[in-house]
C-alpha cells in the first residue's frame, strides 16, 4: 500500500516503537494530523480475552463526556405513544414495518444508530442480516432496546457510542475529532478506556489491555503504554 508524502513525514516525528503516555500519544498524534479537514481520532484496543467464549464478551456503550464531534442521525422503531416519544426527543427517522421495508426495499441506510421498544425487536431481527454486519443492530447491552426512547435517543445524540470485540479481540471507537485538542481527547479517552476495564470478563486471564493505539484519520499509530492505565 502506498504511503502519502504528509503521512511519511508524520512517522518522522516520533518513534513509531515506543510506548507512550497517554498524554504524550495524544500531543504526539496531534502533531502527526496534518489533513486539511478536521479529521476523526481513533482507538483501537487489543485485550486478552477471546471474543469466542460467551464469558469472555466484552460489549456495552459509554457516553463521551465532549462527544465525538459527529452529527448523529437516530433511527428509532416504535408504535404509538412510543413513536411519539420518540420523535418530541428528537429522532430523525421513527416507524415501524414501514421502515422495514425502507431498509430492506430501497437500501436506505441513513442513520448511524438504531434504537427499538422491546416489543418491536420481533420485526426488527427480520434486519439482522443486514443491520448485523453494520454494527447497528439495537442490543439492550448498548441501551439501544429499551422503553425509555428518549434517554437513548439523547444520549446517542450527545455522543454516546458503543464499544465491542471484534472477531480478532479488538476494540474500534471514535474518541472525537481532532479539532477537540490534547484536554478534551484525554477526557473521553479515559472515560472509555474506564468503561472497558470496568467490563472485564471474569473468565479472563493475564494481561487484559494488550495494547492500545491511537491516530488520526490519515495519520499513522501512536501506540500508548497499557502499563500506564491504571490497571
Amino acid at each position: 500500500m502506498h504511503k502519502g508524502k504528509k503521512y511519511t513525514d508524520s512517522t518522522k516525528l516520533y518513534d513509531r516503537a515506543t510506548l507512550h503516555d497517554p498524554s504524550d500519544a495524544f500531543e504526539t498524534m496531534l502533531k502527526t494530523a496534518k489533513a486539511k479537514f478536521d479529521e476523526t481520532v481513533e482507538i483501537h484496543v487489543k485485550l486478552g480475552v477471546d471474543s469466542r467464549h460467551a464469558d469472555q464478551q466484552v460489549r456495552g456503550a459509554v457516553v463521551l463526556p465532549h462527544g465525538t464531534g459527529k452529527k448523529i442521525r437516530v433511527l428509532v422503531f416504535a408504535k404509538g405513544d412510543k413513536a411519539k416519544e420518540a420523535e418530541a426527543a428528537g429522532a430523525d427517522y421513527v416507524g415501524a414495518e414501514d421502515l422495514v421495508q425502507k431498509i430492506t426495499g430501497e437500501n436506505f441506510f441513513d442513520f448511524e444508530v438504531v434504537i427499538a421498544t422491546p416489543d418491536m425487536m420481533g420485526l426488527v431481527g427480520r434486519l439482522g442480516r443486514v443491520l448485523g454486519p453494520k454494527g447497528l443492530m439495537p442490543n439492550p447491552k448498548a441501551g439501544t432496546v429499551t422503553m425509555d426512547v428518549t434517554k437513548a435517543i439523547t444520549d446517542s445524540k450527545a455522543g454516546r457510542i458503543e464499544y465491542r470485540l471484534d472477531k480478532t479481540n479488538i476494540i474500534h471507537c471514535p474518541l472525537g475529532k481532532v479539532s477537540f485538542g490534547n484536554e478534551k481527547l484525554m477526557e473521553n479517552f479515559d472515560t472509555l478506556m474506564g468503561a472497558i476495564i470496568k467490563a472485564k470478563p471474569a473468565a479472563a486471564k493475564g494481561q487484559y489491555v494488550r495494547s492500545c493505539v491511537i491516530a488520526s484519520t490519515m495519520g499513522p499509530g501512536v501506540k500508548i503504554n497499557p502499563a500506564k492505565l491504571g490497571i
